[in-house]
């Protein structure tokens, strides 16, 4: 027997494993695409689509996360900036927590996003998440200052703000408005928080988060 001859058998099962591994990675890459064609599909609270959303900041995209599920039973809190992974519509419910009224009450506060984005969705007619992400990057601060020590002698210093607190510092923002203008308020949760989305998304400076961003890039400015 040639040596080319009891070489083919060996040529022969090469051929066959490359072949079955590009079969293995066409099927995973298939299913790849039908598992995020099935996340674009789904819709949140049943009813907005998250498919299309328009980033006009392109420093806070990466950490304004937009999925269908509103609730992820904690599922990221073990790792340290995993929030990033949450969805932004979760990060704004877990921030209306985060008051005397709805400490600890995940579904009060999910009732009340619910309401408003339909609220958001009535006074706009369009797709409250969107407003939602671009309430969130106009309120976000660029600018903020920090207080150094120089001989015993504490000065502010303006300094920049991560894009990820930037979105922090949005959400706290927007909760904060919400809580002022519905506590001891005939106006409810829902109406206030829906007042905020809009007025954000359209900067409007008479919006409490939007005015809690200009003074704090102000007080920046002025501490250069």
């Amino acid at each position: 027997m040639s040596e080319s001859e009891s070489d083919a058998p060996e040529d022969v099962d090469e051929v066959d494993e490359e072949v079955d591994a590009e079969a293995e990675a066409a099927e995973a890459d298939a299913e790849a695409e039908e598992s995020d064609d099935a996340v674009e599909s789904a819709q949140l609270f049943g009813v907005w689509e998250v498919g299309e959303i328009e980033y006009d900041d392109p420093s806070t995209k990466r950490y304004l996360n937009v999925t269908p599920i509103a609730h992820t039973m904690g599922r990221h809190a073990s790792k340290q900036f995993e929030k990033s992974e949450i969805s932004i519509v979760e990060r704004l419910i877990n921030r209306l927590m985060q008051t005397e009224e709805n400490t600890g009450k995940k579904q009060r506060a999910t009732n009340i996003v619910q309401e408003a984005f339909e609220e958001v969705h009535e006074r706009t007619d369009e797709n409250p998440i969107q407003v939602l992400v671009t309430a969130v990057e106009n309120a976000a601060p660029r600018e903020e200052t920090v207080r150094l020590k120089y001989g015993g002698i504490s000065v502010p210093k303006a300094v920049d703000v991560a894009p990820q607190r930037r979105v922090d510092e949005a959400l706290k923002f927007i909760a904060t408005g919400t809580k002022n203008a519905s506590y001891k308020s005939k106006t409810d949760a829902a109406e206030a928080l829906a007042r905020q989305l809009t007025g954000a998304a359209d900067y409007d400076v008479d919006t409490y988060a939007i005015n809690q961003k200009e003074e704090r890039e102000r007080v920046a400015a002025a501490a250069r």
